[in-house]
């Protein structure tokens, strides 16, 4: 579409969105309109967006760490909090590290810290089709592997005690919770992304019992978590055996967990 809408176009599109509840619409409009290559294609977008569709997979994309990552439908969309948590392993990261991303989702984890870092031997892992599918994609030009499976049963034996920098936003919200959570998400993203348990911690211990077995020594695991939660995740990065820290970010309400394995 032309990059210069006609003012009626624009209003109405706004209007439309503001009705539905879109507290952004100005926003949403304009990247809606540029998506679009007519009126008609338009109008489909802004439908599906009206409909409930998360604006990402409306357009296809998401805004992450300064990249554009792809986001497809169904697939869990990379939350701007989690740009904190990439910057958390990136720091801890060095060219040619071994970077693993799990529960990765569209992978804009992995992405992120390899667009920071510069080359690393990158690797993923996610249960769900679709969002490996996606993952790859987004993971190609940095070289990423992707790998589909349930956490480290997804990986190559040869990753084990290898990795530098385990990052991972397994999913914490409590399952009595799930109803809570804006239907953009509960409707249209995979349950296995979101749903932790009955505490929100139950893939986190997962992750964590089994982290140093694949963490080189002096490697580092990162979980992003909430303020509340923050205590018990590194209660059981301790128990793992991980050296653990808390540190956040209030600006974007970001909790992420670090351990790290003994040298």
């Amino acid at each position: 579409m032309t990059p210069y809408p006609s003012a009626l176009l624009r209003a109405t599109t706004v209007r439309k969105l503001r009705a539905a509840g879109c507290v952004f619409a100005e926003d949403e409009a304009r990247l809606l309109i540029s998506a679009a290559r007519t009126p008609a294609e338009l109008a489909v977008l802004v439908g599906r967006r009206v409909d409930g569709l998360p604006l990402e997979h409306v357009v296809g994309w998401a805004e992450f760490g300064g990249l554009r990552v792809s986001v497809d439908p169904g697939v869990f969309v990379p939350r701007r909090r989690s740009e904190f948590l990439a910057e958390q392993a990136a720091a801890l990261a060095a060219p040619g590290a071994v970077v693993l991303d799990l529960c990765c989702g569209s992978g804009a984890l992995g992405a992120a810290v390899a667009a920071a870092v510069g080359p690393v031997d990158l690797h993923a892992a996610d249960l769900d089709e679709a969002s490996v599918r996606c993952a790859a994609r987004n993971l190609a030009a940095a070289g990423g592997r992707v790998y589909r499976g349930d956490l480290y049963a997804a990986l190559p034996a040869e990753l084990r005690g290898r990795v530098d920098v385990l990052v991972a936003n397994a999913p914490y919200v409590p399952t009595g919770e799930i109803g809570l959570l804006p239907p953009e998400a509960r409707d249209h993203e995979p349950l296995a992304a979101l749903d932790g348990g009955d505490d929100g911690l139950a893939i986190q211990r997962r992750v964590t019992a089994d982290a140093p077995a694949w963490l080189a020594p002096g490697g580092h695991l990162l979980i992003e978590t909430s303020d509340r939660q923050a205590t018990r995740t590194a209660d059981a990065f301790a128990d793992a055996g991980l050296a653990p820290r808390i540190t956040a970010c209030e600006e974007r309400d970001a909790t992420v967990v670090i351990g790290t394995r003994a040298r």
